[in-house]
């Protein structure tokens, strides 16, 4: 089970020279990938009609792309994978194109983590509609890669037309697409097109059932569940080195292939800090 780190988003700041400490800290301390979240905007709590969610207009996202073309030019190493793209509120051709230069200048280091989201304010400000995210996804994957892979064609969808054309450059090879959700449409979505699973739950015996129901419809359509990824993530907040430990292991015993951890919301601190806890969170799980 390869170990990674997940972006402390709210608290790493917008200082360049903190944020590629930060990156090369962690890739010094020998993780495999980092977690990037992401938000486009976030809506005011006091907004007419009210508004409840997990992150507000105070909450700071960096620009998932923008932030990996700086992290693919500070390192050398770590993959860089988004934890989850919110996809279907992006116009599809533009994240092909923002992924294979990310992926061009990383040397394929991009891992591409989509998932459908569940904030109407953020897709209503986006111009996208809310409604048919699930069905709409699907197709964006399907023709993502086919932009990453062919000379110009031609494509006609419920949401799409390209007429003869193509993005370039283009990645070498393929950029691995991860999908994150939970929804049963979204486990056999993923099954059939992802290359990994990103779960939102923890260690526990819903999250394996769920992974079981993507075992199953894999095996349906004749795919092997060997080169299929599972992304966990464990929070540093609230623990110490016996439930790292334990919680790690059962992420293992699922069936995780990659485990983060999150260091942020667990008291004031700066780079140093978040660095220091990965490095108790790695050293107590690899005892």
């Amino acid at each position: 089970m390869k170990i990674g780190a997940v972006l402390p988003h709210n608290e790493i700041g917008s200082d360049p020279g903190a944020i590629k400490a930060y990156l090369q800290g962690v890739e010094e301390l020998g993780m495999t990938h980092l977690l990037i979240y992401d938000h486009v905007m976030g809506a005011d709590p006091d907004r007419s009609g009210g508004y409840s969610g997990p992150y507000d207009k105070d909450t700071a996202f960096h620009e998932p792309f923008t932030f990996f073309g700086f992290a693919a030019a500070v390192t050398n190493s770590i993959e860089l994978v988004t934890t989850v793209l919110i996809l279907p509120q992006r116009q599809t051709v533009l994240v092909a194109k923002q992924a294979a230069e990310v992926a061009i200048l990383s040397e394929n280091r991009l891992r591409l983590g989509v998932g459908t989201g569940w904030n109407r304010i953020e897709y209503q400000a986006l111009n996208e509609d809310f409604t048919n995210r699930g069905v709409r996804q699907a197709d964006q994957v399907e023709l993502m890669r086919k932009l990453w892979s062919s000379d110009a064609f031609s494509y006609t969808s419920n949401f799409h037309t390209i007429d003869q054309a193509s993005i370039n450059p283009r990645p070498s090879q393929s950029v691995p697409i991860w999908f994150g959700g939970s929804a049963p449409a979204l486990l056999k979505r993923c099954a059939l097109l992802g290359d990994g699973w990103m779960p939102l739950g923890g260690a526990n015996d819903k999250s394996a059932a769920l992974l079981d129901q993507i075992r199953v419809h894999r095996e349906a359509a004749g795919r092997s569940m060997d080169d299929f990824g599972v992304q966990a993530q464990a929070q540093w907040a609230g623990g110490d080195p016996d439930r790292w430990t334990t919680h790690a292991k059962r992420w293992r015993e699922i069936g995780a292939t990659h485990l983060a951890v999150a260091t942020h919301n667990a008291g004031e601190t700066d780079v140093d800090g978040h660095l220091t806890r990965i490095a108790q969170y790695r050293d107590a799980i690899s005892d």
